[in-house]
């Protein structure tokens, strides 16, 4: 009987301490996941849009082999996709450097990579455009669907000025996009004269207002720079890199073709 007792508690003690904690972490993935699912009220206009954005490609690249063994050796984290590239478009001559044991090229100061600190969308972050439709005088709903009035720019971009703001952008893009898995691009135009066929009813004695927005993804986090020095020791080229420090950034990166939709109906004006 004492034996059957001291199951069932061991049985309660591991379910109070195991079972929460399991169920917790699956909530917080699932909240992770559906904070960037995009809402209903958020649609592509990839197909209706009337200029024609170019598709952002993000810099992914392959490193050459010299350029690999070059990123193995050294402990700091390179994902600058500027640096890869010059080292991709680098060559070493060994038969040309005689007997020097070592020789040391200050390449210069980069940002080596990006660690971020939070991905948050805005789903509204910039007003692109209003419908509106004045119904008040009738005596049936009308119908109102979605106009470019104007061709709209929106751009992203640093939240501070930052050294290499270029390649920083680049790392900070490329986080954001796999985090999110949206259409990223710090340019995205929205062109005038497009159209997107859902309607939205507006009752008789109202006023309709449909607005657009623009979606963004609000990225931060800290950038790590370092000099970089390429170095031949007895024929072997490795990498070193000095004076290292962080900085914290931000981004605003919008979403590329695609609009946020609010519809209010009201007896006054707005």
């Amino acid at each position: 009987m004492k034996r059957m007792t001291w199951m069932i508690l061991i049985c309660i003690l591991l379910q109070s301490f195991w079972l929460p904690q399991s169920f917790a972490e699956g909530v917080d993935d699932k909240t992770k996941e559906s904070s960037f699912a995009v809402p209903q009220s958020v649609l592509s206009i990839s197909k209706e849009n009337t200029y024609k954005n170019a598709t952002q490609d993000l810099p992914y690249l392959q490193p050459s082999e010299l350029a690999q063994k070059l990123l193995d050796s050294t402990e700091e984290e390179i994902e600058n996709p500027d640096l890869i590239r010059l080292m991709n478009e680098s060559t070493v001559q060994f038969a040309r450097l005689g007997f020097a044991t070592k020789l040391s090229i200050y390449l210069g100061a980069w940002p080596l990579s990006y660690e971020s600190e939070g991905t948050e969308v805005n789903w509204e972050y910039q007003k692109v455009n209003t419908n509106f439709i004045d119904n008040r005088g009738g005596n049936a709903p009308r119908k109102m669907s979605y106009y470019q009035e104007q061709q709209k720019k929106i751009s992203g971009g640093l939240t501070a000025k930052i050294p290499n703001a270029g390649a920083v952008e680049k790392m900070m893009m490329i986080y954001a996009a796999e985090k999110t898995n949206l259409p990223l691009a710090f340019d995205t135009v929205i062109g005038q004269g497009t159209r997107k066929s859902q309607t939205y009813n507006v009752p008789p004695q109202q006023a309709g207002y449909l607005y657009g927005y623009v979606p963004a993804v609000h990225e931060k986090g800290n950038v790590t720079y370092g000099e970089v020095y390429f170095t031949l020791r007895g024929g072997k080229p490795i990498l070193e890199v000095k004076n290292i420090t962080d900085q914290g950034i931000g981004a605003w990166i919008p979403v590329q073709d695609h609009l946020s939709f609010t519809f209010i109906a009201s007896t006054n004006l707005r």
